[in-house]
């Protein structure tokens, strides 16, 4: 019950802080169909992580470092949608692409599974899975074609930032996993049960698989699920830790790209995964059963 109680005075401090740093109050919406998005102001922030925090080996979140994101931007407040998906894919034709699931300490990717049937039951305002980077590109670019408006996906730099929200600790709501399950779908009590998965945080968010987006309480700025529910895709071509990484807070465009950067965990993640700072890596042209993504766009 304190851990409880705890968690929930946390996710209500959220909650009432949520779009202070907003450019507008109202919604930012380019037509009816389009993402809601969330207008962010230019700022600075530490990027990475500090040695203490409980994170990966290797170096991936090293060195931390002063991004300064040198312009306003606008960033999806919800992660993109099968609904918002279905219409892009119905209109432009574009085919599914076979997602992979994790089985037996592999990564398995089946034709019958896609963003259609990604293996558990989802309903249209679930966050969409089972989509590539290239899919998640083309989505942003048929959206850019539609509105006339420069949609795109975030920057690593840009993602972090808007996930921090001005903390920084290890996530939004503080340091613990623990203390997240009222504002992250991620990897709980529920999911080991169900799963049988170690490394979950010690709580129960009330979902196995996805839940319909903007189900848990927003971080500060008033994005949802920009920790847990799905990974989502950045820009960025990948790079371990990041000597040489741009500091303005645009995409890191050299390294090999091949390799695209998710961020965020996702509702099956580790709890060391469902941290502002962590890093992913996954092929640019293959579809995942816990990747999505949200939208970005030049004010």
């Amino acid at each position: 019950m304190i851990a409880d109680a705890r968690a929930l005075g946390g996710a209500l401090l959220c909650a009432a802080l949520a779009g202070c740093a907003a450019m507008s109050a109202g919604p930012l919406r380019d037509c009816a169909a389009c993402p809601e998005l969330v207008a962010l102001r230019a700022g600075e922030f530490e990027m990475g992580s500090p040695i203490h925090e409980d994170r990966w080996e290797g170096g991936r979140e090293d060195p931390r470092h002063k991004v300064t994101i040198a312009r306003s931007f606008a960033l999806g407040r919800f992660e993109v949608t099968r609904a918002q998906y279905a219409a892009f894919a119905a209109e432009s034709g574009r085919e599914a692409t076979p997602c992979a699931a994790w089985q037996d300490g592999a990564w398995l990717a089946t034709p019958a599974r896609t963003w259609q049937e990604p293996g558990f039951g989802q309903t249209g305002e679930d966050p969409v899975v089972c989509v590539s980077w290239l899919d998640a590109l083309a989505y942003t670019q048929w959206l850019a074609r539609r509105t006339g408006r420069p949609y795109r996906l975030p920057s690593e730099a840009e993602w972090e930032y808007a996930a921090r929200a001005g903390t920084v600790s290890a996530r939004h709501w503080g340091e613990e996993a623990a203390l997240g399950c009222r504002c992250a779908n991620q990897g709980d009590r529920a999911l080991r049960a169900a799963l049988d998965l170690e490394g979950v945080a010690e709580c129960d968010d009330g979902r196995v698989y996805t839940a319909p987006v903007g189900s848990y309480l927003p971080n500060p700025w008033g994005l949802h699920d920009m920790l847990g529910n799905a990974w989502e895709w950045t820009q960025d071509c990948w790079n371990v830790g990041y000597h040489g990484a741009p500091t303005d807070g645009s995409a890191w465009t050299v390294g090999d790209c091949s390799l695209r950067v998710p961020r965020g965990g996702s509702w099956n993640s580790h709890q060391r995964n469902v941290r502002s700072a962590n890093r992913g890596t996954y092929r640019a042209d293959a579809a995942f059963f816990h990747i999505g993504f949200r939208v970005a766009r030049d004010l």
